[in-house]
């Protein structure tokens, strides 16, 4: 079962695509936002608390933000303070 996991969290990621939410970067399969997310991360709540606000996110999918915000804005973008531009 936990490779199984594991394969789902691989096939999750953060993609941009023109036709979906003007570009913006989502998670993969749907039309969260990843800065939504990581909005979230940032302010402190629990990956439980995401997943019970946006139920349409896959298992693995904070996870996959987690590695695209860090890609993005590097180590330290899980500080509240840090603006989401100053990464970039």
């Amino acid at each position: 079962m936990g490779s199984a996991l594991r394969k789902v969290d691989l096939d999750v990621e953060v993609v941009s695509d023109p036709e979906v939410m003007s570009g913006d970067p989502v998670v993969s399969g749907t039309r969260v936002p990843a800065e939504t997310i990581v909005a979230y991360l940032r302010a402190g709540h629990t990956d439980q608390d995401i997943y019970e606000d946006y139920p349409t996110l896959q298992p693995g999918a904070i996870d996959a933000v987690r590695r695209w915000a860090e890609r993005e804005y590097g180590t330290g973008w899980l500080d509240p303070i840090q603006s989401p531009a100053a990464g970039r």
